[in-house]
């Protein structure tokens, strides 16, 4: 496929945008939206600018590998900062300002590194479909005066993927992922513990050949979701049996498989619509 006229006016407004910032950090987390603007950053500015990314508990293992490998497999400078969200008690307490109170942390760090090393500007992935999502975390961006060039040159989710599988890089169809901390339900603390039994039962979810899911955390349940494509391979006695060991073997009592299969942001659906409001404001 080709690019269409439209899209072909994004990216070279992309490109403009990603030139006026100068010396940049990216936000990178190894998502296809952060690692198509950090690579997208070094096509256009080279050595004057540097990947971040933020390490913490919050942060899968394997998220960070695979980001880290196609950083080295693109030749895109990158750092990995530790974050001390968790230092944060209205983090741990986990309503609906979590991911404000941790992309705080973030561009704060970031800030000083970059102070630090001549970087003039931060930028993140943020795209024009995310403005229409409950996130808290732009309010912390826009706070911090973060760039968001993919949102400023008119870039969609599927225009991002086009253009980075146009451009061949591999994370073009990566399944969409967030912070292990998003896994655990509002108003549960979010705790090392919780965190290392959400990611082992993602990475036993991996090893069985699923590819789009999450552990949603509900203190002594587990409700797993899996992408509506995949659930008849999730739907036999013996996954059930499967599931049941694996998850129990890390703590939870009670093993669920959500029959609506994998959503991203399920769990903003328990927040009330005045909690959505501060969140937001």
């Amino acid at each position: 496929m080709t690019e269409t006229p439209d899209l072909e006016q994004k990216r070279l407004a992309l490109e403009n945008q990603l030139r006026a910032l100068g010396r940049t950090l990216v936000a990178y987390s190894g998502g296809a939206d952060s690692a198509f603007l950090a690579w997208a950053t070094y096509q256009t500015l080279g050595a004057n600018m540097l990947a971040v990314i933020a390490d913490s508990p919050s942060l899968a293992r394997f998220q960070l590998e695979d980001a880290i490998d196609f950083a080295r497999e693109h030749q895109i400078p990158v750092e990995v900062l530790q974050t001390n969200e968790f230092d944060r008690p209205d983090y741990v307490k986990n309503d609906g300002r979590r991911c404000f109170h941790c992309k705080d942390e973030l561009f704060t760090v970031m800030e000083d590194f970059g102070a630090g090393h001549g970087f003039k500007s931060i930028a993140y992935g943020v795209n024009l479909d995310d403005k229409g999502d409950f996130r808290p975390g732009q309010t912390a961006a826009a706070q911090h005066r973060i760039a968001t060039p993919l949102l400023d040159a008119g870039l969609t989710k599927a225009d991002v993927r086009e253009l980075a599988r146009q451009a061949g890089l591999r994370i073009w169809d990566k399944p969409a992922s967030a912070c292990l901390s998003s896994r655990i339900e509002y108003g549960r603390p979010v705790t090392r513990d919780a965190l290392a039994a959400v990611e082992r039962g993602e990475d036993a979810l991996r090893q069985l050949g699923f590819r789009q899911f999450r552990v949603r955390h509900h203190g002594e349940i587990v409700r797993i979701e899996i992408a509506r494509e995949e659930l008849p391979k999730a739907l036999t006695a013996e996954m059930a049996a499967e599931f049941a060991r694996i998850f129990r073997a890390l703590g939870f009592k009670f093993v669920t498989l959500d029959m609506e299969g994998f959503r991203s942001g399920s769990m903003n659906t328990l927040l009330a619509a005045d909690q959505i409001h501060k969140a937001v404001s």
